[in-house]
């Protein structure tokens, strides 16, 4: 049996009720999760403020509290890509609040809040950005959140999403373009 088909069988059973098969689920699906986090956290800085660990671990303890009847292995790790997904836009959220309505004094400006401020920043942008795609093509803005959030290749894209590696090729293309451009003009 394929991974994904193992993975698609036991949320099955797990979401049938059987507890076993989550205990079997949990370290296949967290170990995949990890390696999601670590691939979007690999372009960030040392320091991070959020973690992929932390990130791991909030968005799956959000899934298995999640009231969802799984489809398949392509539906759990299309809700973590957007559980990701807003965690990280929150987590931004969060720290501007703190930095704007803070009590204590900033007197001094190191050039780690600067990149942390612009990272910050580029995630809410992008969150914003994408929110605008999905007006007008919801694919598109899911493909980007599959690879930038969810950190899926190509091939994990085809099997989540059902299309095919030309498809998804040509509507990443695009979404980027689109989101380069929208991310230049605001």
């Amino acid at each position: 049996m394929s991974k994904a088909a193992n993975i698609t069988q036991l949320l099955n059973q797990w979401s049938g009720g059987d507890d076993k098969a989550g205990e079997q689920l949990t370290p296949i699906v967290y170990d995949e999760l990890r390696r999601l986090a670590m691939r979007i956290f690999s372009g960030e800085r040392r320091g991070h403020t959020l973690q992929p660990t932390a990130l791991v671990h909030e968005a799956y303890l959000k899934l298995i509290d999640a009231d969802v009847t799984w489809q398949d292995r392509a539906h759990f790790y299309s809700l973590a890509a957007r559980m990701m997904r807003r965690l990280l836009v929150n987590h931004a959220n969060a720290r501007g609040a703190e930095k704007r309505g803070g009590e204590a004094l900033r007197v001094t400006l190191v050039e780690d809040d600067v990149a942390e401020e612009a990272e910050e920043a580029g995630i809410l942008a992008l969150n914003e950005a994408l929110e605008s795609l999905a007006e007008i093509d919801e694919r598109k803005s899911q493909l980007i959140e599959l690879q930038y959030f969810g950190g899926l290749s190509h091939k994990e894209m085809e099997e989540v999403t059902g299309l095919s590696k030309s498809t998804i090729v040509r509507d990443l293309r695009l979404a980027r373009a689109w989101v380069k451009n929208y991310l230049d003009k605001h």
